[in-house]
Protein backbone atom coordinates (compact mmCIF):
# COMPACT_ATOMS: atom_id res chain seq x y z
CA UNK A 1 0.00 0.00 0.00
CA UNK A 2 1.34 3.42 -0.94
CA UNK A 3 2.42 5.78 1.83
CA UNK A 4 -0.03 8.48 0.76
CA UNK A 5 -2.91 6.01 1.04
CA UNK A 6 -1.77 5.08 4.54
CA UNK A 7 -1.66 8.78 5.40
CA UNK A 8 -5.23 9.25 4.21
CA UNK A 9 -6.36 6.17 6.14
CA UNK A 10 -4.76 7.62 9.28
CA UNK A 11 -6.55 10.92 8.56
CA UNK A 12 -9.86 9.05 8.47
CA UNK A 13 -9.04 7.23 11.70
CA UNK A 14 -8.06 10.47 13.44
CA UNK A 15 -11.23 12.23 12.25
CA UNK A 16 -13.41 9.40 13.60
CA UNK A 17 -11.53 9.45 16.91
CA UNK A 18 -12.01 13.22 17.18
CA UNK A 19 -15.73 12.89 16.51
CA UNK A 20 -15.96 10.24 19.22
CA UNK A 21 -14.09 12.47 21.67
CA UNK A 22 -16.40 15.44 20.99
CA UNK A 23 -19.64 13.56 21.59
CA UNK A 24 -21.59 13.84 24.80
CA UNK A 25 -20.65 10.98 27.11
CA UNK A 26 -24.03 9.29 26.79
CA UNK A 27 -24.30 10.00 23.05
CA UNK A 28 -27.44 12.00 23.58
CA UNK A 29 -28.80 13.64 20.42
CA UNK A 30 -30.40 16.50 22.34
CA UNK A 31 -27.09 17.37 24.03
CA UNK A 32 -25.36 17.17 20.65
CA UNK A 33 -28.02 19.42 19.11
CA UNK A 34 -27.36 22.15 21.69
CA UNK A 35 -23.58 22.18 21.14
CA UNK A 36 -22.77 24.28 18.07
CA UNK A 37 -19.01 23.79 18.37
CA UNK A 38 -19.34 20.01 18.44
CA UNK A 39 -21.73 20.00 15.49
CA UNK A 40 -19.38 22.13 13.40
CA UNK A 41 -16.31 20.13 14.41
CA UNK A 42 -18.09 16.89 13.53
CA UNK A 43 -19.18 18.27 10.16
CA UNK A 44 -15.59 19.28 9.44
CA UNK A 45 -14.31 15.83 10.35
CA UNK A 46 -16.93 14.21 8.11
CA UNK A 47 -15.68 16.49 5.31
CA UNK A 48 -12.12 15.28 5.98
CA UNK A 49 -13.26 11.67 5.91
CA UNK A 50 -15.03 12.23 2.60
CA UNK A 51 -12.05 13.95 1.04
CA UNK A 52 -9.65 11.24 2.20
CA UNK A 53 -11.93 8.51 0.85
CA UNK A 54 -12.19 10.40 -2.44
CA UNK A 55 -8.41 10.60 -2.72
CA UNK A 56 -7.98 6.92 -1.89
CA UNK A 57 -10.58 5.94 -4.50
CA UNK A 58 -8.81 8.11 -7.06
CA UNK A 59 -5.43 6.49 -6.46
CA UNK A 60 -6.47 2.89 -5.81
CA UNK A 61 -10.13 2.05 -6.46
CA UNK A 62 -9.45 -1.56 -5.42
CA UNK A 63 -9.16 -0.58 -1.76
CA UNK A 64 -12.46 -1.66 -0.28
CA UNK A 65 -14.22 0.89 1.86
CA UNK A 66 -17.96 0.39 2.26
CA UNK A 67 -20.19 3.14 0.96
CA UNK A 68 -17.37 4.99 -0.78
CA UNK A 69 -19.75 6.87 -3.08
CA UNK A 70 -22.07 7.81 -0.20
CA UNK A 71 -19.18 9.05 1.91
CA UNK A 72 -17.92 11.24 -0.92
CA UNK A 73 -21.45 12.46 -1.69
CA UNK A 74 -21.94 13.40 1.97
CA UNK A 75 -18.72 15.42 1.93
CA UNK A 76 -19.91 17.23 -1.19
CA UNK A 77 -23.31 17.88 0.33
CA UNK A 78 -21.81 19.37 3.49
CA UNK A 79 -19.50 21.62 1.49
CA UNK A 80 -21.78 22.64 -1.37
CA UNK A 81 -25.24 22.13 0.09
CA UNK A 82 -24.50 23.06 3.67
CA UNK A 83 -27.97 24.50 4.12
CA UNK A 84 -29.56 21.11 3.37
CA UNK A 85 -27.59 19.13 5.96
CA UNK A 86 -29.58 18.60 9.11
CA UNK A 87 -28.41 17.78 12.60
CA UNK A 88 -30.29 14.51 12.28
CA UNK A 89 -28.27 13.52 9.20
CA UNK A 90 -24.96 14.25 10.91
CA UNK A 91 -26.06 12.41 14.05
CA UNK A 92 -27.21 9.41 12.03
CA UNK A 93 -23.85 9.21 10.25
CA UNK A 94 -21.98 9.43 13.55
CA UNK A 95 -24.06 6.78 15.30
CA UNK A 96 -24.88 4.40 12.44
CA UNK A 97 -22.01 4.62 9.95
CA UNK A 98 -18.80 5.69 11.64
CA UNK A 99 -18.41 2.67 13.95
CA UNK A 100 -18.38 0.34 10.93
CA UNK A 101 -16.06 2.66 9.00
CA UNK A 102 -13.65 2.73 11.94
CA UNK A 103 -13.47 -1.08 11.94
CA UNK A 104 -12.77 -1.11 8.19
CA UNK A 105 -10.05 1.53 8.46
CA UNK A 106 -8.38 -0.30 11.36
CA UNK A 107 -8.45 -3.49 9.30
CA UNK A 108 -6.86 -1.74 6.32
CA UNK A 109 -4.14 -0.22 8.50
CA UNK A 110 -3.31 -3.58 10.07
Amino acid sequence: MEDKIKTWLFDIKKAIEEIDSFLPEKKNFFEFKKDLKTKRADERNIEIIGEAVNRIAGVDPDIEISNTRKIIATRNRIIHGYDSVSEEIIWSIIINNLPELKIEIDRLLN
